[in-house]
């Protein structure tokens, strides 16, 4: 049921946001040197990696330099970066995603590798669910740039303070995986978006 529910909500979001992907490309284009997409590797339902689809809102080969973005004054990100990211649209691609099998509209959100093999044996036990788009945590740490932002170590910030109380958030997605839990988290997210 969790899967029928994702295809038919993933290809609708599609199918209506088409046009104004199709502008928000070109914008992406002609802001900066690369292509539309940013392609990230993350692990995904039991460590099989997969590639994460977003727009891009950072110039190329930005990852190079770390993969967090501390704040939206990071000046690796695009001035129509900055639209897409206030917005959570670089986000939208993600349903690519969902139709692939990668991930879920809900579900704990997919991390890289290098962040994965920080797992203990038990927090590696979010790893047996399919990653999603929106979850619990996304709700909690909806503005998680600007946490790390000010921080002196966003690394360590994330690394040692983020990340467990995430996964622990996460735990408590996994209790309770029915629909009619996704559909609240999807609508408060999207309250969250609306209200930025």
């Amino acid at each position: 049921m969790k899967r029928i529910f994702d295809i038919v909500v993933s290809f609708t979001v599609l199918i209506f946001f088409f046009p104004f992907g199709i502008i928000l490309s070109l914008l992406i284009l002609l802001s900066s040197k690369g292509g539309v997409f940013y392609l990230q590797r993350r692990i995904g339902k039991n460590k099989n990696p997969f590639f994460l689809i977003k727009f891009r809102s950072m110039r190329l080969d930005s990852d190079k330099k770390g993969k967090l973005t501390v704040g939206m004054k990071d000046n690796r990100i695009t001035k129509i970066g900055l639209f897409i990211r206030k917005f959570k649209l670089d986000e939208f691609p993600q349903f690519i995603n969902v139709i692939k099998g990668d991930m879920s509209i809900v579900g704990p959100r997919p991390e890289v590798a290098e962040y994965v093999k920080l797992y203990t044996k038990e927090q590696q036990r979010i790893l047996k669910v399919k990653p999603g788009i929106t979850d619990y945590a996304s709700l909690e740490y909806f503005k998680e740039n600007e946490i790390l932002a000010n921080s002196e170590n966003p690394e360590k910030t994330y690394t040692e303070e983020i990340m467990p109380k995430k996964i622990a958030l996460n735990y408590k997605y996994l209790n309770n995986p029915t629909l009619l839990n996704d559909l609240k988290i999807i609508l408060k997210t999207i309250v969250k978006i609306v209200s930025n």
